[in-house]
């Protein structure tokens, strides 16, 4: 799989043929000096849980995974806290409010978008929602089921970071 930065040939400010690796996270311009980075982008996921400890999982509606359970969450939008961000996302995806989020932790990723590996940085959160009767799917998510945390096969969800943090959340919630 292709690099990201492997797609930027030219250098975006002076157009210069001489925009090169400067290391594994940044190509530089060896005539104006301008150096990009990449980042990883800021991404969330929401661990949901209703009155009978069960945790809300959907199933992926599009790639990569497709197909595969995830947990509700994506992208931060710019100007977005992360709070909001998965707020925002819960809201898409499932249609429940939250009325608080909890950061537990975080891992790193690495999410296949435009045929790139695009890092990311998946930001865990335990969020609070008054009812989770209303529950339904829209946007990225094809289904949604509520699965009872020791029944939970983590393989069956498509992506590492999320099978990790499960792990931790599972051993964390056990131990709360």
């Amino acid at each position: 799989m292709p690099h990201p930065l492997s797609a930027f040939h030219f250098c975006p400010v002076c157009g210069s043929e001489h925009f090169e690796e400067d290391n594994e996270k940044s190509k530089r311009c060896s005539d104006c000096g301008f150096e990009y980075f990449l980042n990883p982008s800021s991404a969330t996921a929401a661990f949901i849980l209703n009155d009978h400890d069960e945790l809300l999982a959907v199933t992926r509606k599009k790639e990569p995974m497709r197909g595969t359970l995830d947990l509700p969450g994506g992208f931060c939008d710019i100007g977005e806290t992360a709070e909001e961000g998965v707020i925002r996302e819960v809201m898409e995806e499932t249609r429940l409010v939250v009325e608080r989020a909890e950061y537990l932790f975080s891992y790193p990723n690495t999410y296949v978008y435009s045929g790139f590996e695009v890092p990311t940085m998946d930001m865990f959160f335990l969020c609070r929602v008054p009812d989770t009767t209303v529950v339904s799917v829209d946007d990225d998510a094809a289904e949604y089921q509520w699965l009872p945390l020791d029944k939970i096969r983590i393989e069956e969800f498509g992506l590492d970071s999320i099978r990790k943090g499960l792990q931790d959340f599972i051993l964390y919630y056990k131990n709360r």
